[in-house]
């Protein structure tokens, strides 16, 4: 495994596609495809079948992305127009850092629901009400840093939202990722020498930036 693939393996979002789905095949369903994320997960997990939506292909995406996605869909989310979408299809449905993005954030998590088999499992991950007391830096350290970001969620609305939908929340709170916060003053370090600006997401860990849930579709 080539270094940068061993560091992604650390990405939180990541960690708990090994924890739901260890080196076995599986559908997942990615809400949010930007960054190279279906190339990073498909060398991750090279059994997965790899499901992508987003409002539009362009978002920091090539052809690699593209080839290793099964399907790519445009949509709208905040629609809420997920017939394109089978039922009881994926075993895993991974939102990161989407919600935030969207007024109705709440509603599309309702209405994806169905589309996870039962036994299946989502993880869900937004910047927390701490990140708005954080202090302003480049590519986000504060909430309010991107002017993109509409609306702030909570571990205990979003909690209610999933045991009401005959779900099981494994495991939630703030993200403190320990490879992360270790790798931190290296990191530092790296973008000095290379004399790049300092980004947000190097502090994110340290500072408490994010939280998540993960949780378990119930038999």
């Amino acid at each position: 495994m080539e270094l940068r693939t061993f560091a992604s393996s650390f990405v939180p979002k990541f960690m708990y596609m090994k924890k739901s789905f260890g080196n076995n095949s599986f559908n997942l369903l990615d809400v949010g495809t930007g960054n190279h994320s279906a190339a990073k997960t498909f060398k991750i997990f090279p059994k997965c079948e790899y499901y992508g939506i987003d409002l539009d292909k362009s978002y920091n995406n090539s052809e690699e992305d593209f080839a290793a996605m099964k399907k790519f869909i445009e949509m709208d989310l905040t629609k809420l127009d997920f017939e394109l979408l089978p039922n009881n299809f994926f075993d895993g449905i991974w939102i990161v850092h989407v919600i935030e993005h969207l007024y109705n954030g709440d509603d599309v998590i309702k209405k994806l629901l169905p589309k996870l088999k039962k036994g299946g499992f989502m993880y869900v991950e937004y910047p927390g009400q701490k990140s708005t007391k954080l202090p302003s830096m480049n590519e986000t350290l504060n909430f309010r840093d991107d002017p993109t970001h509409i609306r702030l969620y909570s571990v205990k609305e979003l909690s209610k939202i999933f045991i009401d939908n005959g779900c099981e929340v494994l495991r939630s709170g703030t993200r403190r990722n320990v490879f992360f916060i270790m790798a931190m003053p290296f990191r530092v370090i790296s973008y000095w020498i290379r004399g790049k600006k300092l980004i947000g997401n190097i502090f994110w860990d340290l500072l408490g930036f994010a939280e998540f849930l993960w949780v378990l579709k119930k038999d």
